[in-house]
């Protein structure tokens, strides 16, 4: 076991937006994967019955109490050996639903916030030369599915990460980053319960026929975390049911339909 380079024994994971759909699979891949987890959440109850080392609460919409809370975890605890920056937030937006101050939200808790969040750790990770940051993103920052503000947010995220990579590399720090499509949460019962046709429209889209799993989106954490991945940093891995790769909407509707 002490050979797998997918084993994480021994190491601190922090992992925001634990109490979440995606959150609650990513602690329990890694605590199976040997780390001890640090939970993070904008409440304590949210992570009151995961398998957690510790607990930590802030609200990533203010960037000062994050960054302070995070800051005193790494005072007294000394920073994670890894992080993955999961939290974030939005709602099925076009252009005209968007103002200035659904702009600003979005941005303050998908980017902001989680600068805000890493930036204490990056540093104390730089002094001790060592650490591996994974940034949760979308496939709504490398092309366009809706969600502008999202959207911009997330796209920001990967330019982020990209530049801890480059700048921070040379301090044994890598920084990488996950697209996913829709992620079939529980998050989702709600809009099918609304809307039990939903799926019919969203799942053509998809390559694979279907969405990916909370699972799916773990364990390329998990790798992307682990020594597997030792020297892989600054890369946007899709994981996403083959959404990115191509429209197969206009494969079926278009040229099959010609054929």
């Amino acid at each position: 076991m002490g050979n797998d380079p997918f084993r994480v024994d021994g190491r601190t994971v922090l992992v925001t937006g634990a109490g979440g759909g995606i959150g609650q699979h990513l602690v329990a891949r890694f605590s199976a994967a040997g780390a001890a987890v640090i939970g993070a959440d904008r409440s304590l109850d949210a992570l009151a019955d995961l398998p957690l080392q510790r607990a930590l609460a802030f609200d990533l919409s203010d960037a000062a109490e994050t960054e302070a809370a995070i800051a005193e975890d790494v005072a007294k605890n000394g920073a994670p050996d890894i992080v993955v920056s999961n939290a974030g937030f939005t709602r099925a937006e076009t252009l005209e639903m968007i103002d200035i101050a659904t702009w600003e939200a979005e941005l303050a808790i998908n980017l902001t916030g989680a600068y805000a969040m890493t930036r204490p750790i990056v540093s104390a990770m730089a002094e001790r030369g060592h650490g591996a940051l994974v940034f949760i993103a979308s496939v709504n920052g490398i092309g366009h599915y809706g969600n502008p503000a999202y959207s911009a947010a997330k796209a920001g995220l990967i330019a982020y990460a990209k530049a801890i990579a480059v700048e921070r590399g040379h301090r044994n720090i890598r920084a990488n980053v996950i697209c996913p499509g829709s992620v079939r949460t529980p998050a989702w019962d709600h809009r099918l319960d609304r809307n039990p046709e939903l799926l019919d429209a969203v799942l053509p889209h998809y390559p694979l026929g279907r969405m990916v799993v909370p699972d799916e989106v773990a364990n390329a954490a998990l790798f992307l975390a682990s020594e597997a991945a030792s020297g892989i940093t600054g890369t946007v891995l899709p994981v996403d049911a083959g959404l990115t790769a191509g429209n197969t909407r206009f494969v079926d509707d278009v040229l099959r339909k010609e054929n």
